[in-house]
């Protein structure tokens, strides 16, 4: 395989949604990835505002970028950029689009869309509860309903869990990623009399405000709290024990895995198009929170370049063996 070194300089765009966490671990894997790979990138910041984005995507269409990374906070973002980027002849990769732009017109022209596999992870649920927790009941607090992910995540539990007979969702409640509403939304479940014992929340700044007015109340040994993320704030309350189980979702390594995606096809190593890459699902208990091969770290951490050669290969094969000293 030719090397970085022996291809034409390289120029990647990045559009952001906004400046959330998330999404900025999600620049910061993809930047360095590329800057490994001796490719420029230049980030553009939509501010969850749509003429921004639009804006954005022209602007990089403009500047003549050799690949663009997309990650839209709505669904229509991603197919203009597949549109757009089909028209001038640009690669393109989606992120955490969940596959919705590769079914549009201009889908057929998508290299990849990079993504957790929120399905997966719903089922994942479910058997946990099943194996570990028979008979109880769940409450869940989402993020956005509207959110594809939300109804991915929370569809598929909801499915195993009928398959399955050993618990029952009682409740959902949108959190709307925000920690104060989820607060509100796990203590008007509490002063309803819904009977629950497992709750199930989407992410883990929802869920360490939930546990700290669990904990406020005296009430926190009363519910078996589970959440998603694996992120900097959720795994020390696993290690801890207020945290009852998680999944890791690093934001970070998803961005490091769509530059080499897209670097894969702008190099010309490979001609694929419409490839679904998704990333694996890994729970997290107390016994394994330690091991950053299965709470994978949001920040880099040479782990990544590990779990890329070993899930994959194709795109592992451009990094190096260790990491490169910061």
């Amino acid at each position: 395989m030719a090397s970085a070194a022996a291809k034409k300089d390289l120029t990647f765009g990045y559009i952001t949604p906004g400046p959330d966490t998330w999404y900025k671990r999600d620049v910061d894997g993809f930047t360095l990835a590329a800057q490994m790979l001796g490719i420029k990138t230049v980030v553009l910041n939509s501010d969850y505002d749509v003429q921004k984005e639009v804006s954005n995507i022209e602007s990089l269409v403009t500047q003549g970028v050799d690949g663009m990374a997309v990650f839209s906070f709505n669904q229509q973002g991603a197919i203009i950029a597949a549109k757009k980027c089909k028209d001038a002849n640009i690669p393109i990769v989606t992120v955490d689009n969940c596959g919705q732009a590769l079914n549009s017109p201009a889908g057929g022209d998508i290299v990849a869309a990079i993504d957790f596999d929120w399905k997966a992870m719903g089922k994942t649920y479910a058997d946990y509860l099943a194996e570990k927790y028979p008979g109880k009941k769940v409450a869940l607090i989402t993020g956005l309903l509207e959110h594809l992910p939300v109804q991915l995540i929370t569809g598929a539990m909801k499915e195993r869990m009928k398959e399955l007979g050993k618990n029952e969702i009682v409740a959902v409640r949108d959190g709307k990623y925000n920690p104060s509403v989820a607060v509100n939304q796990a203590q008007d479940l509490i002063q309803s009399g819904v009977k629950f014992d497992v709750l199930w929340v989407m992410n883990e700044d929802m869920a360490a405000a939930i546990i700290r007015y669990l904990k406020s109340q005296g009430i926190l040994e009363q519910y078996i709290v589970i959440a998603q993320n694996g992120s900097p704030v959720g795994l020390p309350l696993v290690q801890n024990g207020e945290l009852n189980y998680t999944i890791s979702s690093s934001p970070g390594w998803e961005g490091m895995v769509a530059c080499l995606a897209l670097y894969r096809n702008a190099s010309g190593d490979s001609k694929d198009v419409r490839q679904q890459i998704m990333l694996p699902v890994i729970p997290i208990t107390k016994g394994t929170v330690l091991d950053k091969a299965l709470a994978v770290p949001w920040e880099y951490d040479p782990v990544w370049i590990k779990l890329t050669k070993q899930y994959f290969p194709a795109l592992g094969a451009y990094l190096p063996d260790k990491a490169p000293q910061s």
